[in-house]
């Protein structure tokens, strides 16, 4: 079997950020105005990667599959990437989520952290549960899900494989944020707190649908899931010093005034990072977020593709249209609802 290239098509771009400070000066007076963009500031919720970042890699991710798996993947393409974001909205419903989409991996000594069992059990035996729960466990989580999506193409159960797609490529997108595999997850042991977001979703959200390449390539078949797991794992843990360090020395080179800014966002006014600021931040990056989001893509198509074929390549054609089992249905209902609350259980990444 031949995978073809497929060719790379930018997704549409989010609306522009605009209005300003005068607009809320006008309709509410300067205390009033001072609490809202406090309130907002401090309310405005980090994400993972970003929604708009985990909708673009699983949107990315399906162009390059096979003709065998596009199919079933390419039709359904909407719902791959609105789901993306379930795992983030589960955090505020399901206790036990959030450890799934991180691993503290500097807790386990230095790089590479060869006191740290790769396989689920070993590290069990070498460290309590609890203990690896509480630091995190996205990649035996992530080998997991391979397994759940493997089981569901081998039953050639539509819904299951949908949304357990969904749900694999957000985990397989965490991991290659280097944020994610550092104790110092938001800068909070630097006095670098919000550079979370700053690192996942602001320099997406301004950058990737004007310069950020998506061309890739085709998915490759992984035979050791977990070692390629790991990998990237290892990877972020690298990157997390230069995330951190390359903004503490932007940041003491550029003055408070020229660091954040007020922008309209979905209707309200939102404190965050500066445009330029950003800009100069992607750019002493040199390129590292586009990078890892193409690693991303790569990653999610590549896990999607291996899931398959481990299942025997069953085909994708003609699947029934089944709707997904009514506890999956009321669990997605009850995400929106919890989300629009903004009560996230456990570790957030604003924490």
């Amino acid at each position: 079997m031949t995978i073809r290239p497929a060719r790379s098509r930018k997704h549409s771009r989010l609306p522009a950020f605009g209005g300003g400070v005068g607009i809320c000066m006008k309709k509410c007076g300067m205390k009033k105005c001072v609490l809202v963009f406090l309130c907002i500031s401090c309310s405005h919720a980090c994400f993972c990667w970003g929604f708009y970042a985990h909708r673009q890699i699983n949107f990315y991710a399906v162009f390059l599959l096979p003709p065998e798996m596009l199919v079933l993947y390419k039709p359904e393409i909407a719902y791959l990437a609105d789901h993306a974001v379930d795992p983030d909205k589960r955090r505020y419903i399901v206790k036990e989520e959030g450890p799934r989409h991180y691993i503290d991996i500097d807790r386990y000594g230095v790089y590479p952290y060869p006191d740290l069992p790769r396989s689920w059990e070993d590290a069990c035996k070498r460290y309590s549960e609890d203990s690896l729960v509480k630091h995190g466990i996205a990649p035996w989580w992530i080998a997991r899900m391979v397994q759940r999506l493997t089981r569901a193409f081998e039953t050639r159960n539509r819904a299951l494989i949908l949304k357990t797609s969904a749900d694999l490529g957000h985990y397989l997108a965490d991991i290659h944020v280097p944020l994610h595999a550092s104790s110092n997850h938001n800068g909070q042991h630097t006095g670098q707190h919000g550079i979370h977001g700053f690192w996942e979703s602001r320099i997406p959200e301004l950058f990737a649908a004007s310069s950020f390449d998506f061309l890739i390539g085709r998915a490759d078949y992984i035979k050791d899931v977990s070692g390629f797991t790991w990998d990237r794992v290892l990877e972020s843990a690298a990157a997390s010093d230069t995330v951190l360090l390359v903004e503490r020395m932007l940041s003491a080179a550029t003055p408070a005034d020229r660091k954040y800014a007020y922008d309209m966002r979905q209707g309200l006014l939102v404190r965050q990072y500066a445009a330029g600021y950003t800009a100069a931040y992607h750019q002493h990056l040199n390129g590292m977020v586009e990078r890892r989001m193409r690693q991303s893509i790569y990653a999610v198509a590549s896990c999607w593709y291996t899931a398959w074929v481990n299942a025997g390549q069953p085909s994708l054609r003609g699947l029934q249209t089944t709707a997904l089992p009514a506890a999956d249905s009321l669990e997605w209902r009850q995400l929106q609802q919890a989300w629009m609350r903004d009560r996230m259980l456990g570790r957030s990444c604003a924490e």
